[in-house]
């Protein structure tokens, strides 16, 4: 069955770098677009950036852009989130999200549990 299961979260402090994986099994994973987004605590889910199956498109939502990057490793079915410059307003939790097709659509079908990421001083 399709399995995403992120990895990488933890306290950071205000203008660190943390770097998420997210691995993938149980579906073709060259063919789908992978998007992660987040929770932040008594807030609904955003989306932060998302990737095309063949890694040569890449979405940020404004939040986050200049700071974060997204790339995957096909060979390895991983996808990555390096956040650089964290906030305070980066904590959440943060979900890896399967899309439906190669592109960036932001039409999901599968996703993981999530890896929490708090930053703080």
């Amino acid at each position: 069955q399709v399995q995403l299961v992120e990895s990488g979260g933890g306290l950071a402090q205000p203008g660190g770098s943390l770097r998420l994986s997210c691995v993938a099994s149980g579906f073709m994973f060259g063919g789908y677009g992978i998007g992660w987004a987040r929770q932040a605590p008594g807030k609904g889910l955003e989306w932060v950036a998302g990737i095309t199956s063949d890694g040569l498109v890449t979405e940020y939502a404004d939040s986050v852009k200049g700071r974060f990057k997204i790339s995957r490793d096909n060979a390895g079915n991983t996808v990555y989130l390096q956040m650089n410059s964290l906030k305070p307003e980066d904590t959440a939790r943060y979900y890896c999200r399967k899309e439906r097709g190669p592109q960036v659509l932001r039409e999901y079908d599968y996703w993981g549990q999530g890896t929490q990421v708090t930053v703080s001083s």
